[in-house]
């Protein structure tokens, strides 16, 4: 589906209008109609507008109904599934993330070592 078939659909879920969503953006209903058949188009400051009036963002309004990447979040996922979630990443971003985690081991180690061994006898 186009943005107008989008604008369209996700308009009229919501029960809004030609006439608002053409006021919203500042032009004649007659004109907007065409937004929502693909004979023309909003410009980005446009769009932003009917997607924030929708409580959605640009990205959501123009991949409305498509298979859009959610946010990945590791809390809920295996070490097994975190490692290949970071497998899957740019070699400069797992570089990051490896850094990340030798920092993390080495500062783990200090501390255990400083207190084996700097302990203060009773």
């Amino acid at each position: 589906m186009n943005v107008g078939g989008n604008i369209r659909k996700i308009r009229e879920d919501k029960r809004f209008t030609q006439q608002q969503i053409a006021d919203l953006v500042g032009m004649h209903r007659s004109n907007y109609s065409k937004v929502e058949t693909s004979q023309r188009e909003l410009s980005i400051g446009a769009l932003a507008k009917v997607a924030t009036f929708f409580g959605m963002s640009l990205d959501e309004l123009v991949n409305f109904e498509s298979n859009v990447p959610k946010e990945v979040t590791l809390e809920d996922k295996t070490t097994l599934e975190q490692v290949k979630l970071i497998a899957q990443l740019e070699p400069e971003d797992k570089n990051m993330v490896f850094r990340l985690i030798d920092s993390v081991l080495t500062k783990q180690k200090f501390k255990t070592f400083f207190q084996q061994n700097l302990a203060v006898p009773q």
